[in-house]
């Protein structure tokens, strides 16, 4: 069987918390190659080694600001940035004559930015992931069908997740997918039966409505709950990252599986069901 050649990976946001846990990642392991790695242009870590953000031997490549530079040496571009970058390195690639693919985990975008991605994927291959963990993407899937069971005329949904207080999104990406997987489950409209908010008085809860709620405090990683709440019974369904080293390496695991797919847009959902065939 041939040697296959190591994935040469460019990493946007490579200064973050996310993003310098999959430096650490693939400089560690030898199916990768990192080739690049992107801050702001404003960042205090502009012309940084990408072995000092990682806090391993220097590796004598330093962050840039361009997109073009990095994509010119990337197999792929994990972009684990800020919403405002995600669409500037979405556009810029598929201008490229050879552009690279696409990993993207970035939470809390909004329409301008899932349209370059949507854009982006009419050319190369995109994965969108609000929540790397494997984990956390199997929990989707077991809220989907536990709400396709569970008649919302007996089983009120409510979503509960708690995270760091550093955490810019509320409520997090993840429990805007868990509350989406719930509505598809019962096939309701999300944007219709969502409720982020509750009046202190006259809160009758409507049937069908999927209830949010949001902790923010210390250095919770993250944790998410979804509860099926009946009158005679209740059911949880629960995830609990303890560590953000399962962010990493669920993004880098999105990586390998996206080298060889065609355009267009998939997720993490798609990488899990390619485990469970």
């Amino acid at each position: 069987m041939p040697h296959r050649k190591p994935l040469k990976i460019a990493v946007a946001g490579a200064s973050g918390r996310l993003g310098r846990l999959i430096l650490s990642e693939a400089i560690r392991r030898t199916d990768l190659e990192l080739v690049a790695g992107l801050v702001s242009h404003d960042s205090i870590m502009l012309g940084a080694d990408l072995g000092e953000l990682a806090g391993t031997p220097l590796q004598n490549i330093e962050t840039t600001v361009s997109v073009e530079d990095a994509a010119a040496t990337a197999d792929i571009i994990i972009d684990v940035s800020v919403p405002r970058a995600t669409a500037g390195i979405a556009r810029q690639i598929i201008e490229l004559k050879s552009p690279p693919a696409l990993v993207c985990g970035v939470t809390g975008l909004g329409p301008a930015e899932r349209a370059a991605l949507d854009e982006a994927s009419q050319r190369v291959a995109v994965l969108y992931a609000r929540n790397f963990s494997m984990g956390a993407t199997l929990m989707e899937k077991l809220v989907a069908d536990a709400a396709a069971v569970l008649p919302a005329e007996e089983f009120d949904i409510e979503i509960l997740e708690a995270h760091h207080k550093r955490k810019a999104d509320s409520p997090s990406g993840t429990a805007i997918a868990l509350g989406e997987a719930a509505a598809k489950g019962r096939g309701l409209d999300f944007e219709r039966h969502a409720m982020f908010e509750r009046p202190r008085t006259d809160a009758n809860r409507p049937v069908g409505t999927i209830g949010f709620a949001a902790l923010r405090g210390g250095a919770v990683v993250g944790e998410h709950s979804a509860f099926f709440l009946g009158g005679h019974e209740e059911i949880e369904i629960r995830h609990r990252a303890n560590d953000r080293f399962i962010f990493a390496r669920g993004a880098i695991e999105a990586a390998l599986w996206l080298r060889k797919k065609k355009a267009g847009l998939w997720s993490m959902h798609d990488v899990l069901e390619s485990k469970l065939r």
